[in-house]
C-alpha cells in the first residue's frame, strides 16, 4: 500500500475519522450521535464532495494503541467494499502522533489482509494509498516503521495459511532461502546427513513417518558482530497430525499452521533487515512433518540428545517440544546469550489466555522486555510460574524425563521441559501462542485465518536491545 504526505497535493475517495463519544462537539460534524461514538461502530456520511467514515472509539481516556488498530481495520474493510482507492485518515489526538499514525497504518494494511490465492478469482486490493496531511519527520519515520511490521507480519499470515500439500519442510527452507536472496541476511539449511551429523535428534524422529524430510534452517542477521547475539527459535511443524497419537474428534485442517513460531521469525528478521537495524541475530527454525507411518516414532519410543539428555516419547503429539530441543541446543553452540522460543505447543496455553494473549514463561528480565515489545505492538503476553514441583510430572521409569506432564498444567510442564536445553548462563523465554496464532473469525485488524502474531513482538524485542 503507497503511503503520501500532504494532502493538498493528492486528491482522497474519502476521509476517516475517529470518533469518541466524550468529543462529539469538537468534530465539527452535525451528523454525529452518540450511537456513532461507541466502540467499533462504523457509518459512511456524505459532505460536500467527499464521503467521511466513521469509526467509533468509546471514551477518548480508555483508547490505546491497538483500540486504533483494530478501528483502522474496520474502517479499511469498509472502505474496500465501497471500493475506494485511497483514504485520508485523521489523526485523532488520543494518542501522541507518531503512535496514532503507526497504528493506524498497521491496522489498516493489515485490516485488509486475505489469502485468496487459491481462489479461481480472488478479490483485488481495492484501498491502494493512505495520505497523510503533511506531518514531522518523527511520525513518518514511525510510519515507514509500521509499514515494515505490517508487510513482515502479512509474510508470516501467508506462510501460516499456506496450505500443508504445498508447503513441505524444503519448500519452507527453499522459501527462506529465496526471500533473503540478495539481502544483508544469511541463510543456512541442514538436510538429512547434516541432521545426522549433528545429533538433531528430536528432528529426524518427529520427521520419521513422512517422505517429507526434515530441515534445520539457519538465518543471520548480523550488522555488529561484537552485540551479544539473540537467538530467535521458531517451531516449524508445517503439519501436525498428532503421529500414532492421532489427533480425532475435529477439524484437523488448523494444524498446518503449526508452524506459525516459525513464520513469526522468519518475519521478525524479515523487519529487522528492512529497518536496517544494528543487532547481531540468528533466527533457528526446526521444520518437519508428524504424520503416522510404519516408521514414525513411537509412545514408548527413547531418544537421545547430544547433551546427554534421555526422553521417552509419551505421547507422539507433544512433538514440538523435542524439535525446539533440538534449536536450543544449536543455540547454545552458537554461544547465543538471549533465546527466545516461539511456538504453538500447547491446547492448554490456549485454554487458559483464549486467542488474544500467548503464554510466556523464562527469565524475568527476558519476560519483562518481552511483555513490554508485546505491549506496545498488539501481540500480548501473559507471564506463568514455573513451579519446580511441577518437575516431578514430567518424571519417566526408563529415562531422564518424559515428554508429556503427567495430569494439569501441560503448558507449564511443557516450558519445564524445554528449559533443560537452555544453557546455564543463557537468559531465555518461551513463548507458546497456540491461542493468537489464528482468527477464527474477522474482528478489527485480524481477518479469519493466521494472524501473524509474533512477528511484531520478536522484531520490537529486538529493536529494543539497541536503546
Amino acid at each position: 500500500m503507497k503511503i503520501s504526505f500532504d494532502t493538498e497535493k493528492h486528491s482522497v475517495s474519502c476521509v476517516v475519522r475517529f470518533v469518541a463519544a466524550d468529543k462529539l462537539s469538537t468534530y465539527n460534524l452535525p451528523f454525529l450521535h452518540d450511537v456513532h461514538a461507541k466502540k467499533g461502530e462504523t457509518a459512511i456520511f456524505r459532505m460536500d464532495a467527499t464521503p467521511i467514515v466513521t469509526v467509533g472509539m468509546g471514551t477518548s481516556t480508555k483508547i490505546c494503541a491497538e483500540d486504533l488498530r483494530n478501528a483502522a481495520g474496520q474502517a479499511a474493510r469498509l472502505i474496500e467494499h465501497e471500493e475506494w482507492s485511497s483514504a485520508n485518515p485523521v489523526l485523532p489526538g488520543f494518542l501522541p502522533q507518531e503512535a496514532e499514525a503507526a497504528a493506524v497504518v498497521e491496522g489498516m494494511i493489515l485490516g485488509t489482509y486475505r489469502f485468496d490465492r487459491y481462489k479461481a478469482q480472488p478479490t483485488l486490493q481495492s484501498l491502494t494509498e493512505l495520505v497523510f496531511a503533511e506531518v514531522d519527520k518523527a511520525v513518518e519515520k514511525a510510519v515507514h516503521k509500521a509499514v515494515v511490521l505490517a508487510n513482515a507480519t502479512i509474510l508470516a499470515r501467508d506462510l501460516s495459511n499456506e496450505p500443508p500439500n504445498i508447503l513441505r519442510p524444503s519448500v519452507l527452507s527453499e522459501f527462506v532461502i529465496e526471500h533473503f536472496k540478495d539481502t544483508q541476511a544469511s541463510v543456512t539449511v541442514f538436510a538429512e546427513d547434516e541432521l545426522v551429523k549433528r545429533q538433531m535428534t528430536g528432528l529426524l524422529t518427529v520427521g520419521k513417518g513422512s517422505t517429507h524430510r526434515p530441515r534445520f534452517i539457519e538465518i543471520r542477521y548480523v550488522t555488529d558482530p561484537k552485540k551479544p547475539l539473540i537467538a530467535l527459535v521458531g517451531k516449524g511443524l508445517t503439519f501436525d497430525s498428532g503421529g500414532i497419537s492421532l489427533k480425532s474428534g475435529r477439524d484437523i485442517s488448523d494444524m498446518r499452521m503449526d508452524m506459525a513460531g516459525s513464520a513469526a521469525v522468519v518475519g521478525a528478521i524479515d523487519a529487522l533487515v528492512q529497518l536496517q537495524t544494528p543487532c547481531n541475530v540468528v533466527g533457528l527454525i526446526a521444520a518437519a512433518e508428524n504424520l503416522p507411518d510404519a516408521s514414525s516414532m513411537l509412545p514408548g519410543e527413547l531418544i537421545q540428545y547430544p547433551n546427554g539428555v534421555t526422553v521417552q516419547v509419551a505421547n507422539t503429539d507433544a512433538e514440538g517440544r523435542l524439535v525446539l530441543a533440538d534449536a536450543l541446543i544449536y543455540a547454545q553452540q552458537l554461544k547465543a546469550t538471549k533465546v527466545v522460543d516461539i511456538a504453538t505447543l500447547t491446547g492448554a496455553a490456549a485454554q487458559a489466555l483464549g486467542f488474544r494473549y500467548a503464554a510466556i514463561f523464562g527469565e524475568d528480565s527476558v519476560v519483562n522486555d518481552l511483555r513490554n515489545a508485546g505491549d506496545n505492538t498488539g501481540d500480548y503476553v501473559w507471564p506463568f510460574p514455573m513451579p519446580q514441583e511441577y518437575e516431578e510430572k514430567l518424571k519417566s521409569v526408563y529415562a531422564d524425563v518424559s515428554n508429556i506432564g503427567k495430569g494439569s498444567g501441560g503448558a507449564i510442564t511443557a516450558a519445564l521441559f524445554l528449559r533443560r536445553f537452555v544453557g546455564e548462563s543463557q537468559a531465555w523465554a518461551h513463548v507458546d501462542m497456540a491461542g493468537p496464532m489464528e482468527a477464527e473469525s474477522t474482528e478489527g485488524y485480524r481477518p479469519a485465518g493466521a494472524t501473524g502474531y509474533g512477528v511484531r513482538i520478536l522484531a520490537q524485542y529486538v529493536l529494543d536491545q539497541d536503546v
